[in-house]
């Protein structure tokens, strides 16, 4: 039989009712005649109840007891799914990570995934089982530990075991009925797109929107898996949803397909460094090591041989990234007149493949931006992506000046 792979997330099994909707749209695959492997994320709510257990009970604490406990509640919901769809009289069966078993590396709370071995759910699926309820965000170490796999691993998961068991597409199901050109509750004229490359998906996860997990898309892209992002809430129809799919999947679109943004965003500006080789490993060597994830990095022109460095961070990690600095500093290996941080920033991008075939599209974009008196702090661009860094007050306008200034709201 095909394999289909349907990922349901926190709000889509927050109570039993959701869950039987849930379960239903899992026999509707069923009846079409798909073995289906259903993975789900706790109900909504409870991960971080279970976080928040362990730290109360130990500050300092064991990251694999940690796993142990933060795992327990994509377990409850798989059994609960499992035993809804029997209800149904849908064959299923209830799966824990160490179950399948999903082997993953021993890095607890941040594993990644290593292999999943389709033996023990395809001996299930040859004697009757017709449904797999999986418990997403885990699997298990080389020393046999229960792992989990880091905030959104669910997505991961399924994309994971669509890419291992050949599936046909995975299903992601949220509260959200589809990828939009920007978050509709910053623009209203937002509009919802059938499909979308994987390239374009992926550097919009990374820049903000929450749809779909980077790591997700990155695994997607790798191994061809069609994903579909659906909502839980709405009728279903084949055609629900949005799209994720190859570039040459999709016939044509907008030179610009999406606004992104992100408004927890800091600038950071070393003055007056020393301009020498290997002053920027000095510089982002130690920020690396402190764990600041820098984004955008401007160099000014040199004088006197001094610059200025600058660099965005998110605005949790300005501590770091100051005592980092602060610690090369006053080992000798970087000499700076002051360290100045403006956290009242925010990132907004445009993203699209189509910007590799026409020219003009940053000037569109700067001038849009221009004429609601918008001024850029910084600028760093890739081959689809043209990112500029604002003031955090103007991010809504930004966003909304260049969502009509690229004409998303209409279809291609």
């Amino acid at each position: 039989m095909p394999v289909l792979v349907m990922k349901f997330g926190g709000t889509s099994v927050a109570t039993l009712d959701r869950i039987k909707r849930a379960a239903k749209r899992v026999g509707v695959e069923v009846a079409k005649g798909y073995d289906v492997i259903v993975i789900v994320s706790a109900m909504s709510g409870k991960t971080n109840e279970l976080v928040g257990w362990v730290t109360e009970t130990s500050p300092l604490f064991d990251a694999r007891e940690y796993d142990a406990v933060v795992s327990s509640g994509e377990n409850v919901t798989a059994g609960l799914m499992a035993l809804t769809l029997q209800e149904m009289d849908v064959p299923a069966r209830s799966w824990q990570g160490w179950q399948v078993p999903l082997k993953t590396t021993s890095a607890h709370s941040a594993a990644r995934i290593e292999e999943i071995p389709t033996g023990n759910i395809n001996a299930k699926f040859s004697e009757g089982m017709k449904v797999a309820v999986v418990a997403g965000f885990q699997g298990i170490s080389p020393e046999g530990r229960i792992t989990t796999l880091g905030r959104g691993g669910s997505d991961t998961t399924a994309v994971a075991f669509a890419a291992a068991f050949g599936a046909e597409r995975c299903d992601i199901y949220t509260d959200v009925d589809g990828v939009y050109t920007t978050d509709p509750r910053i623009c209203g004229k937002a509009r919802k797109m059938d499909k979308i490359a994987f390239e374009e998906m992926l550097e919009l996860a990374s820049l903000g929107a929450k749809v779909l997990q980077t790591r997700s898309v990155e695994l997607a892209m790798r191994y061809g898996v069609r994903l579909r992002v659906v909502s839980s809430f709405e009728e279903q129809s084949d055609n629900a949803g949005t799209l994720v799919c190859a570039e040459e999947d999709i016939m044509e679109s907008n030179v610009v397909s999406g606004v992104a943004f992100s408004r927890d965003e800091a600038k950071m500006t070393l003055i007056s460094v020393a301009d020498r080789p290997g002053i920027a490993a000095a510089i982002f060597g130690p920020l690396s090591e402190a764990g600041v994830n820098v984004d955008m990095i401007v160099q000014n022109i040199s004088e006197e041989g001094r610059t200025d460095m600058t660099f965005s961070c998110p605005t949790d990690q300005v501590l770091r990234a100051e005592k980092a600095m602060n610690d090369a500093k006053g080992r000798g290996d970087i000499n700076f007149h002051e360290l100045v941080v403006d956290d009242a920033v925010a990132k907004v991008s445009v993203v699209g493949i189509g910007m590799r075939s026409h020219a003009g599209v940053a000037a569109q974009m700067f001038k849009a931006l221009q004429d609601e008196g918008i001024n850029i702090k910084v600028i760093t661009t890739s081959e689809i992506k043209i990112s500029v860094l604002i003031d955090r007050k103007y991010m809504e306008l930004a966003v909304q000046a260049l969502h009509d200034a690229f004409g998303l709201e209409k279809v291609t």
